[in-house]
């Protein structure tokens, strides 16, 4: 097998298992990894504005507003005024949602993190320089997504996938 081979079967694992990761996150939640970010991160900071969220997960704003308006559809969150400046809006984790995070399957990416973090710092550097090749072979380099393992996309209102503005 050649070089070439071998790198597309590579990249071709990663998706699968981001694939098979994401399948059975909805089958046991119902939540796509993106909102599962979300809902972690509203546990981990406790209640946070939509501008507050997007930072956190490194997405658009209007991205994390179209998942909070998804995830408060679902009822796994509630937006309420706050109490010292009524004119924010801040986000916050319902019962419901609690209960569905401690369903929640570990997340792909946590996994890496455990298993990155473990590397000698030559290794991750190493790492981080193939992917971001791999990352501008594809023309993907100016995608703007979250930290996440997941190949699901995030659209933006003009239908098209965000792209950053770099």
């Amino acid at each position: 097998m050649d070089k070439l081979h071998e790198a597309l079967i590579s990249i071709r694992r990663i998706l699968r298992a981001s694939d098979i990761h994401a399948k059975k996150l909805g089958k046991v939640t119902g939540l796509k990894t993106s909102q599962l970010i979300v809902l972690q991160s509203l546990e981990e900071f406790g209640e946070m504005t939509v501008g507050e969220i997007a930072g956190k997960v490194n997405l658009a704003q209007a991205s994390a507003t179209a998942l909070v308006d998804r995830l408060q559809a679902m009822n796994l969150v509630m937006r309420a005024r706050g109490n010292t400046d009524k004119r924010k809006v801040f986000v916050q984790l319902t019962e419901h949602g609690r209960n569905v995070l401690g369903r929640a399957p570990m997340a792909l990416h946590d996994r890496f993190s455990d298993k990155f973090k473990a590397l000698d710092e030559w290794e991750q550097s190493f790492l981080v320089a193939a992917l971001q090749r791999v990352s501008g072979m594809m023309d993907a380099s100016d995608y703007d997504v979250a930290p996440l393992l997941d190949h699901e996309v995030i659209v933006e209102k003009g239908g098209e996938p965000p792209r950053s503005a770099h």
